[in-house]
């Protein structure tokens, strides 16, 4: 029979199995959440801020300069998407503003070379997903629910993820998201009582879907 010093493990590998079972689940957990948190919209895309090939300020344009965010999105209350602006709407100012500024060249020779400006996009929803416009403003959702106060911003940064259940908790509850629709626009506005009495009416209205045909169609 073998003397302890014959041994070749020290006795407490006895107690591996032991070790192992109780600490597995932790680990599973803590892995589960690791994935969760980092994998999720709101860790890897809120701050998203590309770099455009053009240095457009949302802050000087519409904050100093209090151009309405449909002066550009021309079509965000009609359409699927807030469009773009093309080079033309840009050049209605630009033709006689800064026209030599380096900065703006790539604006000039895509309006002399009728080729658009290739624009990073900021706010992406995925492909199987359907995101309208047109039925947000026409509900009275204002811009800055979703895009934050572009308004204050020399870049714009992603400000909410846009994930499924950040839209869900809008659409169970759209009250506190609501305004008067001629005021959609409006980056400083600050509901009244009776603003938020509205707000709460029309809620019971809209019918908002959180069924899955609502997005997924």
């Amino acid at each position: 029979m073998p003397t302890s010093s014959n041994q070749i493990f020290p006795k407490w590998v006895n107690k591996t199995p032991l070790i192992i079972a109780g600490t597995l689940p932790l680990v599973t957990v803590g892995l589960i959440g690791a994935v969760w948190y980092y994998a999720s919209p709101r860790f890897k895309d809120v701050g998203y801020a590309p770099k455009q090939p053009v240095p457009y300020s949302h802050k000087l344009h519409a904050g100093e300069l209090g151009l309405d965010c449909r002066y550009c999105h021309f079509s965000v209350e009609t359409n699927t998407k807030a469009n773009v602006p093309p080079t033309q709407v840009c050049m209605n100012c630009h033709k006689n503003v800064k026209t030599d500024s380096v900065a703006l060249a790539p604006v000039r020779e895509s309006y002399e070379s009728d080729k658009p400006v290739e624009w990073i996009k900021v706010h992406k929803i995925p492909d199987h997903a359907q995101f309208t416009h047109a039925p947000h403003m026409n509900a009275g959702v204002g811009c800055v629910e979703c895009h934050g106060r572009v308004d204050q911003m020399q870049v714009v940064t992603m400000k909410e993820p846009l994930s499924m259940s950040w839209c869900l908790d809008c659409h169970r509850d759209p009250a506190p998201h609501l305004r008067p629709k001629d005021l959609v626009t409006k980056m400083d506005w600050q509901p009244t009582d009776a603003d938020k009495k509205n707000a709460e009416m029309l809620a019971t209205t809209l019918k908002a879907p959180t069924h899955c045909s609502g997005c997924h169609r």
